[in-house]
Parts: structure tokens; C-alpha cells; sequence
């Protein structure tokens, strides 16, 4: 069972089951046409916030090798997607006035889409030199987000679109990744599974 902490913010409780630190292993099966990528790597994620209505994540990998060689690693924000009024923070580093919204359940049901579930901006940064925006909806303990809204600095590899899919099943976390990348349409990844660990 979660336990939903007395500090958590109220835009936060649909995505609160992915509040901690996860750890377990995935695997890469990428066809590259001519040539397919196949390896294991150990995957630990950390979802956090810091009183405010975003989840902080952070996503590093290991090689299942002898030497344990770091892997890749990527960074970002997760919310609930919705018009930001004058009581949220920004832009830059200007405080919000008045009062800030969404601050009780009845608030954030409102915000509930037809789907029965929320809609979901993340913001994923790779220091590869590639952003990504991704939108989709939280539904229960499932989440699906898509993206093709990506950014690459003038030295970054091609990449073009992504999906992500997570769910929480049995207790772990389940996650698969797609991407159309190197001149690819999308094209099934990566995934994982991680247990908490924190």
C-alpha cells in the first residue's frame, strides 16, 4: 500500500505511486535494419518533489558487464497538464501571486479528462544533447506518453519521435520505450522492471 505524505501536493495524488526509488534491470532489442543492438543494463529511477506540483525524475543506467560501465542517464519533470494562472511560479523565477490552484482533490477532479484519467506533460532531458516533450495521461497506475517534439543540439544523434509506456503491476514498475531514430520509423526500444527500493 502507498502511503500519501501530509506534504504531498494535491496534483500530485494520481501520479503518487511512482513516488520513490526503483531499481531492477531492462533490456535493449534495437533493429538498426542491417544490424540489431542487444544488451541488459541495471536501471535505478528516482520520482521526487519537492512540495510543488511537478514530480523531479531522474533515470541512470549500468551495463551488465563485468565492470559495471555507466550506461546512459536522463533527467526531467512530470505534471499534470493544465493552463498555469497567475498564483503558479514563472515564467523564469518569478513568483506566482495569489493564491496557488489545485490545491484540494475536489480541485484536481476537475482536471480529469474524458478518458477517465489526467492528461500528462514530461519533460525529459538527455545529455546527449536531446529534450524531449512528451504529453499523454496517467490512468490509474498506467501511463502512456508520446512525443515528437524533440530537440537536438547540432552535434546530437537523429532521433525524431518516442513512446513511453509505464505501468505498476504486481508491485513493480513496468516500462517500455519505442523511438524513430537513425532514419527509423518507431520501432519497439527498450524496457525494464523495477522493483522500490525506497
Amino acid at each position: 500500500m502507498i502511503e500519501l505524505g501530509a506534504d504531498l501536493p494535491a496534483e500530485l495524488a494520481p501520479l503518487s505511486w511512482l513516488i520513490g526509488v526503483w531499481e531492477g534491470t531492462g533490456v535493449v532489442h534495437y533493429n538498426r535494419g542491417e544490424t540489431t543492438d542487444t544488451l541488459e543494463f541495471g536501471h535505478r529511477v528516482s520520482f521526487s518533489h519537492d512540495g510543488l506540483p511537478y514530480l523531479n525524475y531522474t533515470s541512470s543506467t549500468w551495463l551488465l558487464t563485468e565492470d559495471s560501465a555507466p550506461h546512459v542517464s536522463e533527467l526531467g519533470y512530470w505534471r499534470l497538464s493544465r493552463p498555469l494562472g497567475p498564483g503558479d511560479p514563472g515564467p523564469g523565477m518569478l513568483a506566482g501571486v495569489g493564491a496557488r490552484p489545485f490545491t484540494s482533490a475536489a480541485a484536481v477532479e476537475t482536471l480529469r479528462n474524458a478518458e477517465d484519467g489526467f492528461d500528462l506533460e514530461v519533460s525529459i532531458l538527455h545529455p546527449d544533447g536531446v529534450s524531449e516533450l512528451y504529453l499523454g495521461q496517467v490512468k490509474g497506475p498506467r501511463i502512456d506518453l508520446a512525443t515528437d517534439a524533440v530537440v537536438r543540439t547540432a552535434g546530437a544523434k537523429d532521433y525524431a519521435a518516442a513512446t513511453r509506456l509505464y505501468g505498476l503491476v504486481d508491485g513493480h514498475l513496468l516500462w517500455a520505450w519505442d523511438i524513430a531514430a537513425l532514419g527509423l520509423p518507431l520501432t519497439s526500444h527498450a524496457s525494464g522492471r523495477l522493483a522500490r527500493v525506497d
